[in-house]
């Protein structure tokens, strides 16, 4: 047997967006592997509900997504990066065999994908400037097109970048797609823009708003979101409306709050969509709502379930537009659930228990989903729409798994609080112990050292599976025990569980976190005396506060943090997440968020501490990690700052696959010098790149 390794990542394949073909016979999903130290290469693949292997469906050229059957079953469409541009552009193939044709040359790219219920048209949204539209570059560009950078760079927005780029007056609009137009313009290489309607930032609806969420109703209707409010950017009301295209009459039909990921429709005119309410709207728990176009009734068919809606699934209904499908958080899993969109009965589980699902599809009598469990990374199963029955279609890393180690994951529930204190109630915690693949629980006397990971969100839950599965794996594999838990503040145990940690991140959380660290460390094969800390994100900002707040640990690997709340509410796109969980801004209690601030009590901080950040990482931006870092550094602590150019917030789960490997041995590494098990020396006393896949000591500029 092999163990596991960071740089295995490089041979671990992963599938997303699961999408049934009409009929149910067949489920097209995205295929996705590391091709290189900088890329990947994702592919269309689809596979037998019945059985028999997947077959590649698209060819390995550039990263295909998005994969949605026509109505009748007869195209594919899907998004591609394929040929000259790394715009995405659409693409459509004949499902009898033939060659995929690309039917769109638009400058902004292509998201949100959806047939019309007769199949005539497509639906998609891409992000374009004024400019573009007045030059029609977003019906269509020269593949050669190149849009000028900024110089200087004036901004008039309140959120002015997202992701890993700077928006440059970029909006989101909605455009429709005329096929058999646009198919017979595709024979002659002649994508002039003619098959491509603009459905807003016309004459009736202002260019300068995000229109995001759209869907079709019957074939003539389109429904989707924009933010309102004097300044749409401060605000968290969405604007629904209903387009009849035959008219171009448009109508606002009901507004909703909070954070709009998606709307579905059914053809007779329900409208599902998110609700989250606006007061301290980042802590409290989304629900969906169906609007019924002909009655103006609003139904909350979530509103028994003690669960916050979405976490990357999303809603989606079923065929006969009765029963609404979604998945939420559960207990340290990722469920699916059903529900009656009427409301007429309280939602079942469908299945999940212990699983971390992903995407779903729903068919005419299955669903279809990608779920990933302590033995695997990801895979497409189905199961019937009432749950009773399960099957995997896919082992997509079968072979890399045949000769690796994986251990299961120990489910620990420990209690928080004194059962005579009156002023808070005991509470129990969710957490998981992973121990190396040697460990033997009849060999008493070995004892390993302890990595504790605290996740990001805050409003988030952690699995025995997911994003994670690697990096636990890896960490279990280099001989030490991982410790994860959900603390309070983590969705899946209910809205009461996630505002605990209201006006206080740090100290609620971190007592959490210490009470499930003491209660593993009575195990004999834990050794108290070497245990280690990271997190990334919210679980950075919580790393980083308690080396602030205790000496309990050996060493910290503190990730894409945020380290003063004032900084980050400056420069973030989520400063809503401030006003949300703690009620202020900073002009109102600079103070206040000050002593919240893990950079506030740098001074207080023995603990050797390594800084991961990334240089275009907007969501938590870099200069809070130089303020914390400048302050380790003032203060002589041990501390290194590694910054990975190119990558953004994402980098754990999407980054450049040579730095998802490099950021892993570096968290490694930093703990095996202060572990005395491993006989390493502090990875400060090492050369630059001992250690780390790299190996090139000349790829580091040394500062």
């Amino acid at each position: 047997m092999q163990p596991i390794q960071a740089a295995d990542y490089h041979d671990l394949v992963q599938v997303s967006d699961p999408q049934f073909e009409p009929g149910d016979e067949r489920v097209a999903f995205v295929r996705r592997t590391p091709e290189d130290d900088e890329s990947y290469t994702a592919s269309i693949y689809v596979v037998p509900v019945g059985g028999d292997e997947p077959r590649q469906f698209t060819a390995s050229d550039g990263v295909d997504s998005q994969p949605r059957f026509s109505p009748d079953g007869d195209w594919l469409a899907f998004a591609s990066t394929r040929g000259e541009t790394d715009r995405q552009q659409l693409w459509l193939v004949p499902t009898d065999g033939g060659e995929a044709r690309r039917v769109t040359s638009v400058v902004g790219g292509i998201g949100d994908l959806e047939w019309s219920p007769d199949g005539s048209r497509l639906l998609f949204t891409q992000q374009v400037t004024a400019d573009d539209r007045e030059a029609d570059r977003d019906l269509a560009v020269d593949a050669d097109y190149e849009s000028e950078e900024p110089d200087p760079r004036v901004i008039d927005r309140m959120i002015y970048r997202a992701g890993t780029e700077y928006l440059d007056g970029r909006r989101s609009h909605i455009y429709t797609l005329e096929v058999a137009a646009a198919l017979e313009s595709s024979e002659t290489d002649d994508l002039d823009g003619d098959a491509i309607t603009r459905l807003t930032g016309t004459d009736d609806q202002p260019v300068d708003r995000d229109y995001v969420a759209p869907t079709w109703g019957d074939g003539e209707t389109v429904y989707y979101a924009a933010k309102t409010g004097e300044v749409p950017d401060d605000s968290l009301t969405y604007e629904l409306y209903e387009r009849d295209l035959s008219s171009g009459v448009v109508h606002s039909f009901t507004q909703t709050t909070g954070w709009v990921s998606s709307l579905e429709a059914t053809e007779d005119g329900r409208i599902a969509f998110e609700y989250t309410p606006e007061e301290n709207a980042s802590m409290r728990q989304t629900e969906i709502r169906v609007h019924d176009r002909e009655t103006g009734e609003e139904r909350t068919p979530t509103e028994p379930l003690d669960r916050t809606v979405g976490h990357n699934c999303g809603f989606e209904w079923s065929p006969d537009g009765e029963t609404l499908y979604l998945s939420t958080p559960d207990e340290g899993s990722r469920v699916l659930w059903s529900v009656p969109g009427d409301a007429s009965e309280e939602p079942a589980k469908v299945y999940g228990d212990g699983a971390d699902i992903g995407g779903f599809s729903v068919g005419e009598n299955a669903v279809a989903y990608v779920v990933s469990e302590w033995d695997h990374p990801g895979d497409i199963f189905v199961t019937t729409r009432g749950g009773n029955e399960v099957h995997r279609l896919t082992r997509v890393n079968a072979d890399y798994l045949a000769d690796k180690p994986v251990r299961q994951p120990e489910e620990v529930w420990f209690e928080v609080g004194e059962e005579s204190s009156e002023s808070e109630e005991r509470r129990r915690i969710q957490g998981w112990l992973l121990t190396p693949p040697e460990f033997d629980a009849d060999a008493t006397d070995e004892q390993y050292p302890l990595v504790v990971e605290i996740h990001g969100g805050p409003h988030a839950q952690w699995t025995t599976a997911g994003t994670m599965w690697h990096e636990f794996q890896t960490l279990a594999a280099r001989g030490y025990v991982v410790f994860w838990c959900n603390p309070r503040g983590s969705t899946g145990y209910g809205e009461e569980h996630a505002t605990a940690i209201e006006r206080d991140w740090g100290d609620v959380t971190l007592t959490d976190v210490l009470a499930g660290v003491d209660a593993v460390c009575e195990r004999e094969y834990v050794d108290e005396d070497e245990r280690f800390v990271t997190g990334g994100s919210f679980g950075g900002f919580m790393t980083a506060w308690a080396v602030t707040q205790t000496d309990r640990f050996e060493a910290a690997v503190s990730q894409r943090g945020v380290y003063d709340l004032t900084s980050f509410y400056g420069s973030t796109d989520a400063f809503k997440l401030i006003e949300g969980d703690f009620g202020t801004t900073p002009w109102e209690e600079p103070e206040f968020l000050w002593e919240q601030s893990p950079a506030a009590h740098v001074d207080g901080v023995d603990t050797p501490t390594l800084v991961i950040h990334s240089d275009c990482d907007y969501r938590t931006p870099a200069n809070t990690a130089e303020l914390f870092y400048l302050g380790l550094q003032k203060h002589g602590v041990d501390t290194r700052l590694v910054r990975y150019p190119r990558e953004g917030h994402e980098l754990s789960r999407s980054g450049e696959p040579a730095h998802v490997v490099d950021r892993i041995e570096r968290i490694a590494r930093w703990f095996d010098g202060y572990a005395d098990s491993h006989e390493a020396a502090p990875a400060l006393e090492r050369e630059r790149t001992d250690g780390l896949s790299s190996g090139d000591e000349e790829s580091e500029s040394e500062e």
